[in-house]
């Protein structure tokens, strides 16, 4: 439990990360959100890898590279989970607000995203 309590406080940080880029994206530049979230993302990715290895979970057993490898395979794979169904809503329902979809999208990428952190990722890791 204290694992899935310190995995949705680094979540929620990445959240804010992916928000406020998304948010800065669209507001300063002229992209729409769709190439907006796209470039939000490897943000919010670095950010909650960083959280995770060092808040989390703990450093792994591999190196930093297949460290890095496995968690942006999981990662990349929640982050098109997220876009599809960021994209999905917008197009499926053109007034909703971005950042309500960001919301929906992100909170049903969040349980494969644990999942696949804690099992693939760092869970040769014995904890103390």
């Amino acid at each position: 439990m204290k694992k899935l309590f310190r995995f949705l406080i680094a979540g929620g940080i990445g959240f804010v990360v992916d928000a406020g880029v998304l948010h800065l994206l669209l507001w300063f530049t002229p992209f729409g959100p769709f190439v907006g979230r796209a470039l939000s993302i490897p943000s919010a990715l670095l950010a909650t890898w960083f959280l995770n290895r060092n808040f989390t979970f703990g450093r792994s057993n591999r190196s930093l590279a297949a460290e890095g490898f496995r968690y942006g395979s999981v990662g990349l794979t929640s982050a098109l989970l997220n876009y599809a169904l960021f994209s999905s809503l917008l197009v499926s329902e053109p007034t909703l607000q971005p950042i309500i979809a960001l919301i929906l999208a992100s909170a049903a990428a969040t349980a494969f995203s644990f999942f696949g952190y804690s099992r693939f990722v760092f869970r040769h890791r014995q904890n103390p």
